[in-house]
């Protein structure tokens, strides 16, 4: 396997090494899609998705040591919703995905997803991007620099248990700098499913279930499906218990609804192939509490 649960420990070590050679962590695809906006003077869309593709995938963000074939795949679809070349102003929408392939198949599974309505930012052809953690001034930079802690960190959460914890600091570092940068998606409880209650979520100390989740549903559940299916299953289960705690524990959160929406195909194929029909029933009724409005597709999995 391309990573394995020793990742998070080496992240440890290697965070107070100081001078330790650094390797990019992110494969990023990059696209922009300007169809809704008219014909502009300049380059300014393939110099976006070139420069953002960039900076995601040439900066060290972490210290971690990772070989080329062990970079985290994601992709960044960008729609611009409005452009105005007066200003150099976008608003636009992201979705941001991330994957990890799971042991013993030639399967990848997604391991983070979002859909950010409020990527809204200005960009000139010339601007040239570039993360410094200790100045964070660039409403775009920072954007990005928030997805990529938040992908590395959901990538090291599946591969120890509570493996990203540091990352995830850097990524809420973003988010305490982006309070001045006077742009949505920053602003603290102004909603639970923006920027700051994302990461506050996922390191609040009552949704540490859903951080356990990530683990026992990856390592002990999927990465073992090969091998040991019937074990695996019952991790699954495990973790959609873990799911279940964490939901109850702050209903509000947006995170187990958004795990839930990123693995409804893969989990009613889970169940609905070989499950055993309590396993199938307990899915389903967790599954449907956290949200009711896939309830259609929830029962497919107990077919």
């Amino acid at each position: 396997m391309r990573r394995t649960a020793a990742l998070a420990t080496l992240l440890c070590l290697l965070a107070g090494m100081p001078g330790t050679a650094r390797s990019q962590e992110l494969m990023a695809k990059v696209n922009v899609n300007r169809q809704k906006v008219s014909d502009t003077k300049g380059d300014v869309f393939p110099a976006l998705e070139k420069k953002v593709t960039s900076l995601l995938n040439n900066t060290p963000w972490t210290t971690l040591k990772l070989k080329e074939s062990e970079r985290i795949q994601c992709t960044f679809n960008i729609t611009v919703n409005t452009y105005s070349d007066t200003d150099d102003s976008f608003s636009a929408s992201l979705l941001v995905t991330s994957s990890r392939p799971v042991y013993g198949s030639g399967y990848t599974t997604t391991a983070f997803s979002n859909n950010d309505t409020q990527f809204s930012f200005k960009f000139n052809e010339f601007d040239e991007l570039e993360y410094r953690p200790e100045q964070v001034d660039n409403q775009l930079v920072a954007l990005l620099a928030y997805y990529a802690y938040m992908i590395i960190a959901a990538d090291l959460d599946t591969m120890s248990p509570l493996g990203g914890t540091e990352v995830l600091q850097k990524a809420e570092e973003v988010v305490n700098a982006g309070q001045t940068l006077d742009y949505p998606g920053w602003k603290a409880f102004d909603d639970n499913k923006n920027r700051f209650g994302l990461v506050n979520d996922w390191l609040d100390g009552p949704m540490e279930p859903f951080r356990r989740m990530m683990y026992t549903y990856h390592r002990k559940g999927l990465d073992r499906m090969a091998e040991q299916p019937d074990t695996a299953r019952a991790a699954i289960s495990e973790a959609l218990g873990l799911l279940e705690t964490a939901h109850k524990a702050k209903s509000k959160s947006h995170l187990p609804m958004l795990f839930s929406a990123y693995k409804r195909d893969e989990l009613i194929s889970i169940f609905a192939a070989h499950g055993t029909s309590e396993e199938k029933q307990a899915a389903y009724d967790i599954l449907f509490a956290i949200d009711p409005s896939q309830g259609s597709n929830w029962e497919k999995m107990k077919k």
